[in-house]
């Protein structure tokens, strides 16, 4: 009997464990499927990053077995074809299976082969699926193990998202702040500690503040690099480099390092490479130092923009939306509350690396999964909240001046400069007498004619 047209058909595929029912449009296989139907339903799959390098390693692998002998030329050229559709993003719908899966990621590991092996056989016979004349173990995953694709995969998506989109996010964001800093280096402000009034400081030195921690972030993440870049491929199974040809990691990662421009290597060890995930640790730690230096200057970006009549209001942060459903005119400082809400993401995304990086059962990590999403999302976070700064925030930032002279003259702190001339008790005295009798300092100076007027300036900094 012929089918509905809406009624889905299927095909058979074959594996080790029997006969499975595939989507007929699918090109992925029966692993993917088992997975699919034995897995989570979280609504996450592995981020696209981690697919995309999935990819690249295939292609590169396919040319080294290629160039080894160990691959007929037709299928390798078939393979590097697919892998190249599936790095571009052309196939990413057929990456389906749910981000909590076997720890190892074997399940995203066998969707790749299978999809890879799935299109190659149809550039090569026209038909979709099956496991002849490209098969997904034989030929995609030749000389290779989840075991040490996985975490490979992994080190290349975040070193790809450091190099490619972080570390200029932040530069820019450093450059932002920099300009800043000269910008407002004349506007002279209260400083505040302890949410107290302190001395007298420019607008333009607390700004060089945020410049010079975004500035320490990127060296912290550029010091992390040699480590991210060091890569599993050739440990096999579990680290022992069995059924892999001896030149076959080198080579790979030679390729991987040409494409990407990023100075890849193999580990050093590989049974500490597959065992441990210390570099993913070590990297989300940097990144959760960004993350805390971009709630300090948001958080004060937002404190210092207060008001604006009500405030502190030492800063005019731009008006870019209606604030309130119920309070016409009010504007909120919706930027820095992103980055602050972005960054507690990242906080808390490195808890769960720190806890993932701890599941190294033996000669390997159960939780790449896990830590590739969280990773990676909190890269792409901190680059996104970069940029956010930077666009719709920082630009258009202004200082108020009035108000900063204003609260500086008002300021109790100022007595601070009296100290050498008078001592410590008698200033005190000093500031408590303009703050019972709502003084400033400068009155209560000139009425007890401590210095001539003329000399009050240069003593009250």
């Amino acid at each position: 009997m012929a089918l509905s047209p809406n009624e889905p058909s299927f095909r058979e595929e074959q594996d080790s464990m029997g006969t499975v029912r595939v989507p007929a449009e699918a090109y992925y296989g029966s692993q993917t499927q088992r997975a699919v139907e034995n897995g989570m339903r979280s609504g996450l799959k592995p981020p696209l990053a981690l697919i995309q390098a999935l990819a690249l390693i295939k292609r590169c692998a396919a040319e080294t077995n290629r160039h080894l002998g160990l691959l007929a030329p037709e299928l390798a050229d078939a393979i590097v074809r697919a892998a190249d559709e599936a790095a571009a993003g052309r196939l990413d719908d057929q990456f389906v299976v749910d981000l909590y899966q076997t720890g190892s990621g074997t399940s995203t590991n066998m969707n790749m082969n299978e999809v890879i092996a799935s299109r190659a056989n149809e550039i090569l016979t026209g038909r979709r699926g099956g496991r002849t004349p490209v098969h997904p173990n034989d030929h995609v995953n030749l000389g290779q193990s989840s075991n040490d694709v996985m975490p490979t995969a992994l080190h290349v998506a975040a070193a790809k998202a450091l190099r490619g989109a972080l570390e200029p996010a932040l530069e820019r964001l450093h450059r932002m702040l920099a300009h800043k800093a000269l910008t407002f280096e004349s506007v002279r402000k209260i400083g505040r500690t302890h949410l107290q009034d302190a001395v007298p400081m420019t607008l333009g030195q607390a700004f060089s503040g945020y410049a010079r921690q975004i500035e320490l972030g990127r060296e912290r993440l550029g010091a992390v690099l040699p480590r991210l870049s060091e890569l599993a491929l050739g440990g096999t199974a579990v680290g022992s480099g069995l059924n892999a040809h001896p030149a076959f990691a080198v080579k790979t990662i030679e390729r991987l390092a040409a494409i990407s421009g990023i100075a890849f290597s193999e580990a050093r060890n590989h049974f500490e490479a597959q065992a441990a995930r210390d570099a993913a640790v070590e990297t989300s730690g940097a990144l959760k130092t960004v993350a805390v230096s971009l709630v300090k200057i948001a958080n004060d970006i937002r404190w210092l923009g207060s008001g604006p009549r009500c405030g502190i209001g030492e800063l005019k942060l731009p008006a870019l939306q209606p604030g309130s459903s119920i309070m016409p005119g009010k504007v909120n400082p919706v930027v820095p509350e992103a980055v602050i809400q972005a960054a507690y993401q990242v906080m808390g995304n490195d808890t769960a690396i720190t806890l993932a990086g701890q599941a190294g059962n033996f000669e390997l990590n159960v939780t790449i999964p896990l830590i590739a999403h969280n990773l990676l999302q909190s890269m792409h976070l901190l680059t996104e909240a970069g940029r956010l700064l930077v666009e719709h925030c920082l630009q258009e930032l202004e200082a108020d001046r009035d108000r900063c002279n204003h609260f500086i003259e008002r300021s109790l702190a100022l007595v601070t400069g009296l100290v050498p001339l008078v001592g410590y008790d008698r200033a005190a005295v000093l500031a408590k007498r303009a703050y019972t009798e709502d003084k400033t300092v400068r009155q209560v100076i000139l009425e007890e004619n401590i210095i001539p007027a003329e000399k009050i300036d240069a003593l009250l900094g």
